[in-house]
């Protein structure tokens, strides 16, 4: 991978065509007065594809009541019906 060094002015001047190289994999230092102050490099893509299953195998157990309708009181406060006890 190579790096590429860019005074500020240049960088405003041409950051298009930078950002079009750092694509292609390479790093761009900007300099302030020949000082470092920032670097363009590529972030790293996600992985693709599917995630394989049981990542998280033993980590949680799914309640015997998930699927069981919610009570009253709590449907009320979804559709703004009741008096939330937490305000």
């Amino acid at each position: 991978m190579t790096m590429k060094t860019v005074g500020l002015a240049e960088a405003k001047a041409t950051l298009s065509a930078l950002l079009d190289r750092v694509e292609e994999g390479e790093t761009v230092t900007i300099t302030r007065h020949n000082e470092p102050i920032a670097e363009l490099r590529p972030v790293k893509a996600p992985a693709r594809g599917l995630r394989p299953w049981g990542l998280a195998k033993g980590e949680f157990v799914v309640p015997d009541d998930f699927n069981d309708p919610l009570p009253d009181d709590l449907l009320d406060l979804f559709e703004g019906k009741g008096e939330d006890p937490l305000l």
